[in-house]
Protein backbone atom coordinates (compact mmCIF):
# COMPACT_ATOMS: atom_id res chain seq x y z
CA UNK A 1 0.00 0.00 0.00
CA UNK A 2 2.91 2.81 0.72
CA UNK A 3 3.99 2.41 -3.04
CA UNK A 4 0.99 2.74 -4.15
CA UNK A 5 0.39 5.89 -2.42
CA UNK A 6 3.80 7.16 -3.61
CA UNK A 7 3.21 6.29 -6.73
CA UNK A 8 -0.12 8.57 -7.07
CA UNK A 9 1.19 11.28 -4.94
CA UNK A 10 4.27 11.47 -7.61
CA UNK A 11 1.49 11.61 -10.65
CA UNK A 12 -0.60 14.12 -8.74
CA UNK A 13 2.72 15.88 -8.38
CA UNK A 14 3.91 15.49 -11.89
CA UNK A 15 -0.04 16.57 -13.12
CA UNK A 16 -0.38 19.70 -11.09
CA UNK A 17 3.57 20.70 -12.21
CA UNK A 18 2.31 22.02 -15.42
CA UNK A 19 3.18 19.03 -17.52
CA UNK A 20 -0.32 19.57 -18.54
CA UNK A 21 0.48 22.88 -19.39
CA UNK A 22 -0.49 22.74 -23.07
CA UNK A 23 -3.31 21.16 -22.68
CA UNK A 24 -5.09 23.96 -19.87
CA UNK A 25 -3.07 26.80 -22.04
CA UNK A 26 -6.69 27.42 -24.09
CA UNK A 27 -9.24 26.07 -21.64
CA UNK A 28 -12.06 28.33 -21.05
CA UNK A 29 -12.77 31.67 -22.47
CA UNK A 30 -9.57 33.38 -20.43
CA UNK A 31 -7.35 33.22 -23.30
CA UNK A 32 -9.63 35.48 -25.97
CA UNK A 33 -10.28 39.16 -26.50
CA UNK A 34 -13.50 40.46 -25.32
CA UNK A 35 -16.14 41.96 -27.89
CA UNK A 36 -17.22 39.27 -30.87
CA UNK A 37 -15.26 38.01 -33.81
CA UNK A 38 -16.20 36.49 -36.86
CA UNK A 39 -14.41 34.64 -39.59
CA UNK A 40 -15.48 32.82 -42.68
CA UNK A 41 -13.29 30.25 -44.78
CA UNK A 42 -12.77 27.09 -45.77
CA UNK A 43 -11.93 24.06 -43.87
CA UNK A 44 -9.09 22.32 -44.30
CA UNK A 45 -8.57 19.72 -41.18
CA UNK A 46 -10.22 18.66 -38.57
CA UNK A 47 -10.08 17.08 -35.30
CA UNK A 48 -12.76 16.88 -33.62
CA UNK A 49 -13.34 15.21 -29.57
CA UNK A 50 -12.60 16.15 -25.82
CA UNK A 51 -12.14 18.40 -24.39
CA UNK A 52 -13.04 20.52 -28.09
CA UNK A 53 -13.34 20.04 -32.01
CA UNK A 54 -10.31 21.93 -33.71
CA UNK A 55 -11.00 23.09 -37.08
CA UNK A 56 -8.06 24.58 -39.70
CA UNK A 57 -9.60 27.16 -41.78
CA UNK A 58 -8.34 28.93 -44.70
CA UNK A 59 -9.56 32.73 -44.73
CA UNK A 60 -8.36 34.94 -47.55
CA UNK A 61 -5.00 32.53 -47.59
CA UNK A 62 -4.42 32.91 -43.85
CA UNK A 63 -4.77 29.55 -42.00
CA UNK A 64 -6.73 30.30 -38.90
CA UNK A 65 -7.40 27.64 -35.63
CA UNK A 66 -11.54 27.70 -34.84
CA UNK A 67 -12.22 25.75 -31.58
CA UNK A 68 -15.73 24.10 -32.21
CA UNK A 69 -17.58 22.65 -28.89
CA UNK A 70 -16.99 19.28 -27.44
CA UNK A 71 -18.78 16.62 -28.93
CA UNK A 72 -22.03 16.46 -26.90
CA UNK A 73 -22.45 20.43 -27.59
CA UNK A 74 -22.21 20.38 -30.77
CA UNK A 75 -24.83 17.49 -31.16
CA UNK A 76 -26.92 19.41 -28.78
CA UNK A 77 -26.92 22.70 -31.62
CA UNK A 78 -27.50 20.28 -34.19
CA UNK A 79 -23.65 20.48 -35.51
CA UNK A 80 -22.86 16.95 -37.14
CA UNK A 81 -19.72 15.78 -37.35
CA UNK A 82 -20.35 15.26 -41.33
CA UNK A 83 -20.56 18.98 -41.71
CA UNK A 84 -17.59 19.70 -40.47
CA UNK A 85 -15.05 17.89 -43.18
CA UNK A 86 -12.40 19.58 -45.52
CA UNK A 87 -13.87 21.59 -48.25
CA UNK A 88 -16.33 22.78 -46.44
CA UNK A 89 -16.79 26.89 -45.95
CA UNK A 90 -18.12 28.14 -43.13
CA UNK A 91 -18.50 31.15 -40.65
CA UNK A 92 -17.06 31.19 -37.01
CA UNK A 93 -18.56 33.81 -34.90
CA UNK A 94 -17.49 33.97 -31.43
CA UNK A 95 -13.85 35.55 -29.59
CA UNK A 96 -10.44 35.24 -30.92
CA UNK A 97 -7.25 34.93 -28.93
CA UNK A 98 -6.56 38.13 -26.80
CA UNK A 99 -2.43 38.14 -28.93
CA UNK A 100 -3.51 38.72 -31.84
CA UNK A 101 -0.45 37.06 -33.67
CA UNK A 102 -2.20 33.72 -32.70
CA UNK A 103 -4.59 33.47 -35.29
CA UNK A 104 -7.02 31.13 -33.05
CA UNK A 105 -10.32 31.63 -32.34
CA UNK A 106 -13.33 30.22 -29.94
CA UNK A 107 -16.52 29.73 -32.22
CA UNK A 108 -19.90 30.62 -30.42
CA UNK A 109 -21.60 30.01 -32.96
CA UNK A 110 -20.98 28.25 -36.30
CA UNK A 111 -23.00 29.37 -39.83
CA UNK A 112 -22.60 26.31 -42.97
CA UNK A 113 -25.20 26.74 -45.95
CA UNK A 114 -26.66 29.46 -44.23
CA UNK A 115 -27.88 27.89 -40.97
CA UNK A 116 -26.55 28.90 -37.31
CA UNK A 117 -25.51 25.93 -35.23
CA UNK A 118 -25.69 28.18 -31.96
CA UNK A 119 -23.02 26.01 -29.45
CA UNK A 120 -22.83 28.16 -26.43
CA UNK A 121 -26.58 30.12 -26.47
CA UNK A 122 -26.07 31.82 -23.25
CA UNK A 123 -23.06 34.23 -24.70
CA UNK A 124 -24.07 37.13 -27.45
Amino acid sequence: MPARRAILTALGALLASGLCGPARAHHGWRWTDEGNFELTGIIKAVQLGNPHGLLTIDADGEEWVVEVGQPWRNARAGLEDGMLVEGVEMTASGQRAADHAEKRMKAERVIIDGTTYDLYPDRD
